[in-house]
C-alpha cells in the first residue's frame, strides 16, 4: 500500500518563494529605494507567521500537547530559513560584486544591473542548502534541548 505524504504548501510548492522575497529586494537594494527593500522583508515575514500560525492551527486540531513547540519550531525555521540567512547571504553576494566593480577599469563591469542580476541569478542555488543547513542546525540545537520533533505530532 502507498503511503502518500503530506505536501507542505508552505514549504514543498512554489509558495515556499515567498519566503525569499527579501532575498529579491537584498538583490535590488542597489537601484531601488529602501522602502522597497523593508517591503520585501514585510512580505518574507508574513509568509513566516503565516507557516507558523499554520502549523500551529495543524498541531491544535491534531488535539496534541505540542501547539507551542510547533509554532516556536516553525518561527524559528522560516525566520533563520527564508529570512535571516538567505537576506544575509544575498546580501553579501551583492555587495562583494559591488566591491570587484569598484575596483574594475572594465566599463562594462561598472553596470548597476550587475549586482542585481548576480543576487537574482544565486537565489536558486542557495535555497536548498540553507533550508538544508536550518534544518540540521536546528536538529542538534533547539529540537535537541526542547525534545521535539516536527514530524511527532
Amino acid at each position: 500500500m502507498d503511503v502518500k505524504e503530506e505536501v507542505n504548501l508552505y514549504r514543498d510548492t512554489p509558495i515556499r518563494y515567498l519566503g525569499y522575497a527579501n532575498e529579491v529586494g537584498e538583490a535590488f537594494r542597489s537601484i531601488v529605494p529602501n522602502s522597497i527593500v523593508w517591503f520585501s522583508y514585510a512580505i518574507a515575514s508574513g509568509y513566516v507567521l503565516a507557516d507558523t500560525i499554520n502549523n500551529g492551527l495543524k498541531a491544535y486540531q491534531a488535539t496534541t500537547k505540542n501547539i507551542v513547540f510547533s509554532m516556536s519550531d516553525t518561527l524559528l525555521w522560516q525566520s533563520f530559513a527564508s529570512v535571516i540567512v538567505p537576506g544575509f547571504t544575498i546580501n553579501r553576494i551583492c555587495a562583494a560584486v559591488q566591491f570587484v566593480q569598484k575596483r574594475s577599469n572594465n566599463v562594462f563591469s561598472k553596470n548597476r544591473w550587475i549586482p542585481t542580476i548576480i543576487g537574482l541569478a544565486s537565489i536558486p542555488f542557495i535555497i536548498h542548502p540553507i533550508d538544508n543547513l536550518v534544518e540540521e542546525t536546528m536538529n542538534v540545537t533547539y529540537r535537541k534541548w526542547i525534545g521535539y520533533c516536527p514530524n511527532d505530532h
